[in-house]
């Protein structure tokens, strides 16, 4: 049973740190949490214990648990790796997808068209998911799926926040389309460079990026 309660637990920390309702800094108090959530402190310190391992909180001696930030360089770097795995995905996604994937790739975009013009940054990015993992199962390949879900998780936060920058909401959902384009028509290599360009920051976007970086 506490196994259950500390998995449930980590499920919701795990999703207030990607939505950005807990943010890097942030202190995870064990008896705070055991409190708010109604439970002991047994399971609240394995669901932070399992967090840690996922890089989402940092676990410091004599401070206890806080959200886990990124340095500048670590974030391009991880950004850079994002793009490749990505890239990798719209790859095996254009080759395999069947026409059930094909489909569930384009009403994901669709469902993104009204949150992009209304500029509803928090509905877009929960549905941007969506569009990105339908292509991640398109390629048939799980363990490829699984890694690249875990460093967008990590930088779900960064993520957001580049969200908002000047039009880049209608910017992204545009590439969406493109990309959707070239996996319907079997363009690996296009869908592979499509979808690096649409992860990757760079020229006045990143300017704007670092810019909006927390101090």
């Amino acid at each position: 049973m506490v196994q259950g309660i500390h998995a449930e637990l980590r499920k919701e920390l795990e999703n207030e740190i990607i939505t950005g309702k807990l943010k890097p800094g942030d202190r995870l108090d064990e008896t705070a949490l055991a409190e708010r959530f109604g439970v002991s402190r047994t399971p609240v310190r394995e669901a932070l214990l399992q967090l840690n391992t996922t890089g989402l909180i940092e676990m410091r001696a004599r401070k206890g648990a806080i959200v886990a930030g990124i340095e500048l360089k670590e974030l391009l770097e991880m950004f850079e790796v994002m793009a490749e795995l990505e890239s990798m995905c719209g790859r095996l996604a254009a080759r395999r997808a069947s026409p059930e994937d094909i489909e569930a790739i384009r009403a994901a975009h669709d469902s993104c068209k009204t949150a992009a013009e209304n500029k509803d940054f928090d509905n877009y990015y929960s549905l941007n998911v969506d569009f990105h993992e339908a292509i991640y199962k398109a390629g048939r390949n799980s363990y490829l799926a699984n890694q690249t879900i875990a460093l967008r998780n990590r930088l779900a936060p960064y993520r957001r926040t580049q969200l908002r920058n000047a039009n880049r909401i209608m910017e992204s959902f545009n590439e969406h389309q493109d990309v959707l384009l070239a996996i319907e028509e079997r363009d690996a290599d296009k869908a592979e460079n499509l979808l690096k360009e649409h992860v990757t920051i760079q020229g006045d976007t990143f300017s704007d990026f670092v810019a909006s970086l927390p101090g």
